[in-house]
């Protein structure tokens, strides 16, 4: 027995059965048949509008946080995170594949980032103490100071967009939501 289902997609490739590239951050969706699996459920529409509304404020807001760091510091939302998740670390230290893991990017993604952070003089590799093979990124004090800089503009972004839009209980409830889906975060 088939069912109609709704397949979502925020960026990247749609479904392989339809074989065709996403546009930019549009958010598409196709109405496919799969086979009925008995104990899985479909989100109802709400649900869906919801997910949807989910999606965009966290694009348009990524999207403005970051245009405010290269605007006002000349530095990317992404290379900001990789200073913040140093900065937080033990002796301002991580493996590479921590440091991937920290930040949601690749870890070819974060080779780049690093290399390009490590030119600019805030980032150091280092072998791993006792492991010949493993790279860790260490924080300069460079780069300590160019993040607390950078931070001003980015915290203040936070507040502008993203806390002041919430009454005090709204974002308590949000927070609360938001730790529940994160819980299960490997």
């Amino acid at each position: 027995m088939l069912r109609r289902a709704v397949h979502l997609q925020a960026t990247g490739w749609s479904p392989p059965f339809r074989g065709q590239r996403a546009a930019g951050r549009v958010l598409s969706v196709t109405l496919v048949s799969v086979p009925e699996t008995g104990s899985a459920r479909l989100p109802t529409r709400t649900e869906l509008g919801v997910w949807r509304s989910f999606l965009r404020a966290h694009a348009r807001l990524t999207r403005i946080l970051e245009s405010e760091l290269i605007a006002e510091q000349r530095l990317s939302l992404a290379a900001y995170d990789v200073l913040v998740q140093l900065a937080e670390a033990p002796q301002h230290r991580l493996r590479m594949t921590e440091l991937a893991d920290a930040v949601l990017l690749s870890r070819s993604g974060v080779t780049r980032l690093v290399d390009r952070l490590e030119r600019a003089g805030l980032v150091l590799r280092e072998r791993a103490d006792g492991d010949g093979r493993g790279v860790v990124a260490v924080l300069t004090s460079q780069g300590l100071e160019r993040l607390r800089v950078a931070s001003g503009t980015h915290l203040a972004g936070v507040a502008r967009h993203f806390a002041e839009t919430f009454g005090h209980a709204e974002l308590e409830a949000f927070g609360h939501t938001c730790d529940r889906l994160g819980a299960d975060e490997p």
